[in-house]
């Protein structure tokens, strides 16, 4: 194989339709736009969704729904995870540090996922009833901010 030698797939190329150019071609005249009206002018154009002047389907239809600015703020920490950290003492900057929870995470809570085996002293990060029944349980404390 030579790079002249390559080429495209039979039929993944198709020629350019060329219109206006008479009327054996079946595309003359108008060329495949129709009689009249804006969009047959050339420059004729309008916004997506618009609809000639009526009130557009986006407009008519009413608002609903609602996004939380503030749903990334608190960060869900398995229990599982707290286990492999390693860490005696666990607060929201040491979560931060071993990647676990993102930087700009304002809060953290512990859920109730998997074991704990170690006692873990937590500061300033929330937990769960069960979560905080299985640290205590491990001998570990819950002190939250």
């Amino acid at each position: 194989m030579k790079l002249n030698d390559i080429k495209p797939a039979d039929g993944a190329k198709h020629a350019k339709r060329r219109v206006g150019r008479g009327i054996g071609s079946g595309l003359g005249k108008t060329a495949g736009r129709g009689h009249k009206g804006q969009k047959s002018r050339s420059g004729g154009f309008h916004k997506v969704g618009f609809e000639g002047g009526q009130m557009p389907l986006q407009r008519r239809l009413p608002k609903r729904g609602f996004v939380s600015l503030s749903a990334d703020d608190t960060v869900e920490v398995r229990l599982s995870t707290l286990d492999k950290l390693g860490l005696d003492a666990v607060d929201l900057a040491a979560l931060k540090q071993a990647g676990i929870v993102h930087s700009l995470a304002k809060a953290a809570k512990v859920i109730l996922n998997g074991k704990i085996s170690r006692a873990v002293k937590l500061t300033g990060v929330k937990a769960t009833k069960g979560a905080k029944a299985a640290i205590e349980a491990a001998g570990g404390s819950v002190a939250e901010a």
